[in-house]
């Protein structure tokens, strides 16, 4: 059997990880020209934490981890308005939680590949064949792939999906907010903020600084906008909408790039991931949005389970209904946690503010926090 999977993210690697290990070929085409440098310092726990288990990256996702001791809130002076022990949170999930770049997962997951898998950076395809017996794939570089099975690992904007699903109109959600991510060199802040997730404690927008390895920092940024157009000039759209978020975000968005990471924080909503011999993974199907959390865990998930009921099913279409069977309602679940999510991760208002900070401070309850943390981790799901 072979699989060509289109993307290299998270949900594409984990998925090769998984068919190589199944004992498929595996080829993967990433229109990018090589790994995405930029992006968010996530929270890893719940099902992924599992599968990277038994996909054994577990120990190279744990040698790339960042000790993380508490996310503060700062108002506008640099005064800390509230405190959320990462102990307590980690206590909360039994300890499974690593707190890593999404770089570094996917530095992982690109290092755990059998060397028989290529990797084609900046190639893509033009044409996809989608046949009842297996798939033909025209690529941006004139060749043309047979394979068995096709995978969709290209994100929330996937071309998989909108060449053989529909427009990506008739399935993204918008939650009314953009979302931005960029790392910079700044030994002051980074010795400000080391060692916590620093985040501004505004209505509206919030800025988060994490302080890498060395004198690097990492700056999450996202403020409400419902707009889907993403605006010409990413780096201006920022410094304008953060101008009076004081703290350190003049400092850091002083040092952004040109053309940070910038996205709308979208959901993505199908009845169908797969059709013929092509399937979709990760975020093209199963966006659940930063603000649920958990998405680079759920791609990784979804590939291991993916891949399982392929295996053990008597054939690719009954593996492809049951993986869709088993996992939507996952998705589902952790979707509608994050639109409610939505208020208090971003408050609108003065009383929605503070009723964050007085939850902020309950947090330190030992029934309050594992209350918190089983609210995150969402009901447990078995990995095969």
């Amino acid at each position: 059997m072979k699989a060509i999977v289109v993307g290299a993210g998270i949900a594409g690697l984990a998925t090769a990880v998984n068919l190589a290990d199944a004992g498929w070929q595996v080829e993967i085409l990433e229109k990018s020209g090589g790994p995405r440098a930029s992006g968010y310092m996530m929270d890893f726990f719940g099902a992924g934490y599992d599968a990277a288990e038994k996909m054994g990256v577990l120990p190279a996702l744990e040698a790339r981890a960042y000790s993380v001791d508490e996310v503060s809130y700062v108002d506008s002076t640099g005064r800390t308005t509230g405190r959320l022990s990462f102990k307590r949170f980690a206590e909360a999930v039994n300890g499974r939680l690593l707190s890593i770049m999404r770089p570094d997962l996917e530095e992982a997951l690109r290092e755990s590949l059998p060397a028989s898998v290529p990797l084609r950076y900046g190639a893509t395809f033009t044409r996809i064949e989608n046949n009842a017996d297996g798939v033909r794939v025209h690529t941006s570089d004139g060749r043309f792939v047979d394979g068995d099975l096709l995978v969709g690992a290209d994100g929330i904007h996937s071309a998989v999906r909108e060449a053989l699903f529909g427009p990506e109109a008739q399935f993204i959600r918008y939650l009314g907010f953009h979302t931005a991510a960029f790392t910079f060199d700044d030994s002051e802040i980074n010795s400000q903020v080391r060692g916590r997730f620093a985040v501004s404690d505004t209505k509206d927008k919030q800025i988060g600084l994490y302080g890498l390895r060395g004198t690097r920092v990492a700056a999450f940024l996202i403020h409400r906008d419902g707009s889907p157009i993403l605006p010409a000039n990413r780096r201006e759209t920022l410094r304008r909408e953060f101008a009076d978020a004081g703290w350190l975000a003049p400092r850091a968005l002083d040092q952004a790039p040109t053309n940070p990471y910038y996205d709308v924080v979208a959901q993505v909503h199908l009845d169908r991931w797969h059709t013929g011999r092509v399937v979709l993974v990760g975020d093209a199907c199963q966006a659940v949005s930063l603000l649920a959390g958990q998405g680079s865990s759920l791609a990784i998930a979804g590939a291991r389970v993916l891949v399982a009921l392929l295996v053990h099913a008597p054939s690719i279409s009954d593996g492809l209904a049951a993986y869709q069977d088993h996992w939507m309602p996952v998705v589902r679940e952790k979707q509608e946690a994050g639109r409610r999510a939505g208020r208090w991760f971003l408050p609108s208002s003065d009383a929605d503010l503070m009723v964050r900070r007085v939850m902020t401070r309950l947090s330190r309850l030992p029934l309050v926090n594992r209350s918190i943390g089983n609210a995150l981790a969402g009901k447990a799901v078995r990995i095969p």
